[in-house]
């Protein structure tokens, strides 16, 4: 791993506005490492660059400049293409009415407070901090004498994905699941060493990793949500957490190691990024960063996923040689997974899906076929990298007897793998990097989703040339790359309208893009430098989910509203909130898109946004919330009386410590800090946006 710490202190040679720290900590320093794709497919910026109609980009033509003062998107001067350059190019419709039902709310100004900002008329509070405890006997949070025993019972540290589910018979009360996708040793540790960390740190980082399982009770006057310590069904799960390997790699002499000669229990799970809830009561989490745990690799195949050939950053390897793959050549290929947990059963052992495939899963998502057959959606996000789905071969039973949920806890082990490749429909030629729209006026196209294996009760069928059905599970990317899938833009968040079926795709971003001799824009990312990333929306034939064909088009093109190659759907411009790269996204009861933000680069903090999808205010984006310094919007939830979030790795900035903070929140100067879960509301007891 190349030392980033001469750099800490200036920003600007890190991708997507990370920091250096952010760097080193979330992702091993991934966008330093060479780009572990280095296949001929074809790049998604070779084949997108279009998706306006003629009639959209005369909606399109307002420009915007971005206003300091509150209100969010002041209107700015007006620029058309000459064939849109009319007295009507916003339509009346645009400019009268109210916002789509859900997004009736004052928009939050970009800013750089060191606070979460949320609309006039909101209200907001702290759900739980890292270090609270929430299991029996765990001591109150003191950063001075912390014990990896206290942390293994309290809440973790950066909280991605959340999800609340129902708590049938406890009235007002709800199960809150969190990723904690990493740690951030030099803001946990006074007087951090980077180059000697000691056990006991190790063990702590390895405590507040995984995921957490916590009851929390709402104040039904308003939208206020309080963690409930110590009920029965608190849980942690940690990297030293046992779970059950599933699915058609179950068993691989790929997977067996010195601990686990059976190829079947691993102990832990890491850098758990987004995820998704199951319409049989579970929750899905996806490992992504994995990479960077893991020490002096010498194989392709590792290098392929980003694996070093040094010691890591956090220097894991010298205290368990699980990370180091130069002693446990097969532990890494343990890590990867989509993992499934029963949060209602605290007694359960976690479970990793290998007929999901093993890649840098950002999370996965699920939609059931018009039979009852389950589809999960789920993204690779590193830069030129595939976006997947499987289509389980199995029914979902529905009810909550013990047979049915026994039989719901099988339906992600059997099913097929695909992997997509996306086509345009415009000459290279007319895509100039700039944005500028092709002679057909459209960033559209067609997809396919290419089988890579099928895995049944009787064993599994590889479609790859030249790789097994094994090898395709544990080393799918290089099946990705055989079959020719297109090379996209770090794709993340995957999610299907529960309204509308339609399948949204966030792709954060790829500075790299025609830089030097990586690809240049094309259909599907119409930029070079693509700092600002963009929306693609999916339409499945038929509005199948077990579809194997799909049309695709641009659904925001994201960035400065006044770059005339941003695209916000054919709103108009003049009248939406700035974004830039997308990260996470879900619904709200209303079929409205919501965007949360990572490494925002218009030099404002990140956010959370809500964008309609439907009718004539499709398009129309409004920024609900903001940042504290350094951190990242994380877990979206939209409830009808409230949102949620998590702020992930506040203070991360290049050279704050423990002892110099960059950030006092959630807790005010003094006081460490914590990343935390945010619940926000209206103030007069209502519904969000309405």
């Amino acid at each position: 791993m190349r030392n980033l710490l001469p750099l800490i202190g200036s920003t600007g040679s890190h991708p997507g506005g990370r920091s250096a720290m952010t760097c080193r900590y979330r992702c091993g320093d991934a966008c330093f490492h060479e780009v572990p794709n280095t296949s001929a497919n074809e790049y998604v910026g070779d084949v997108i660059a279009g998706a306006l109609s003629r009639r959209s980009m005369m909606r399109a033509a307002a420009v915007v400049t971005v206003s300091a003062a509150a209100g969010g998107a002041v209107v700015g001067a007006v620029a058309t293409p000459a064939a849109a350059q009319s007295a009507d190019a916003t339509p009346a419709a645009y400019t009268k009415g109210k916002a789509a039902r859900g997004l009736r709310f004052t928009p939050v100004a970009p800013n750089t407070a060191d606070a979460v900002t949320v609309p006039e008329g909101y209200d907001q509070n702290v759900v739980i901090r890292w270090g609270e405890p929430i299991l029996r006997g765990a001591p109150a949070f003191d950063p001075d004498k912390q014990t990896a025993k206290a942390q293994a019972g309290q809440f973790g540290y950066n909280c991605d994905f959340l999800a609340l589910l129902p708590l049938p018979g406890e009235r007002g009360r709800q199960v809150l699941v969190a990723n904690h996708e990493y740690t951030d040793e030099i803001l946990m540790f006074k007087g951090y060493t980077a180059a000697n960390p000691t056990r006991e740190q190790a063990e702590i980082a390895w405590a507040a990793h995984g995921l957490s399982v916590v009851v929390v009770e709402e104040d039904r006057k308003t939208g206020k949500l309080t963690a409930v310590p110590r009920h029965h069904l608190n849980r942690r799960v940690t990297a030293t957490t046992e779970f059950k390997v599933t699915g058609p790699a179950a068993g691989s002499d790929l997977l067996k190691t010195s601990a686990d000669p059976t190829g079947t229990k691993v102990l832990g799970t890491l850098n758990n990024c987004a995820g998704g809830e199951t319409p049989w009561g579970t929750t899905l989490h996806g490992e992504e960063n994995f990479n960077q745990y893991f020490a002096n690799s010498s194989r392709a195949t590792d290098k392929r996923y980003g694996i070093g050939t040094t010691a890591t950053e956090r220097k894991w390897e010298r205290f368990d040689k699980r990370f180091d793959v130069a002693q446990e050549p097969n532990e890494v290929h343990r890590f990867g997974y989509v993992v499934e947990l029963d949060p209602y059963d605290p007694t359960s052992t976690p479970r990793k899906r290998t007929a999901l495939g093993r890649f840098k899963h950002e999370g996965a998502t699920i939609r059931l076929t018009d039979d009852g057959r389950p589809v999960a959606y789920t993204g690779d996000d590193e830069r030129f990298d595939y976006m997947y789905k499987f289509v389980g071969s199995k029914r979902m039973r529905h009810g909550h007897s013990r047979s049915a949920r026994e039989h719901n806890m099988t339906l992600l082990d059997e099913g097929t793998l695909y992997v997509a490749k996306l086509t345009g429909d415009s000459p290279a030629i007319e895509i100039d990097g700039t944005g500028k729209l092709p002679s057909d006026g459209e960033f559209d196209g067609g997809g396919t989703w290419i089988p890579l294996a099928t895995a049944t009760a009787k064993g599994a069928v590889s479609h790859v040339d030249g790789m097994t059905a094994e090898e395709v599970f544990v080393f799918t990317r290089l099946a990705g790359d055989k079959v020719g899938a297109t090379k996209m833009d770090r794709p993340e968040d995957v999610q299907p309208s529960p309204h509308t079926g339609k399948v949204y795709v966030a792709l954060t971003n790829n500075s790299n893009r025609g830089v030097g001799t990586n690809a240049k824009a094309d259909e599907a990312n119409p930029r070079n430098a693509n700092k600002h990333g963009h929306v693609l929306e999916l339409t499945e034939r038929w509005n199948r989910a077990d579809a194997t064909t799909f049309a695709w088009s641009l659904f925001l093109v994201a960035g400065d509203p006044a770059d005339p190659a941003t695209y916000f759907a054919g709103f108009p411009k003049d009248k939406v909130s700035p974004i830039s790269c997308p990260d996470n996204v879900a619904f709200d009861p209303y079929g409205n898109l919501w965007i949360s933000t990572d490494g925002a680069q218009l030099g404002f903090h990140d956010g959370l946004f809500g964008v309609a999808t439907r009718g004539d205010r499709r398009g129309e984006l409004k920024q609900f919330l903001t940042m504290p310094k350094g951190a990242e919007t994380c877990g979206p939830i939209i409830q009808g009386r409230r949102v949620v979030v998590a702020v992930q790795h506040p203070g991360e900035i290049d050279g704050a410590t423990v002892e110099k903070p960059a950030s006092t929140w959630p807790d005010g100067p003094g006081k460490i800090v914590r990343p935390s879960v945010v619940a926000a509301w209206p103030k007069d007891g209502g519904y969000v946006g309405v």
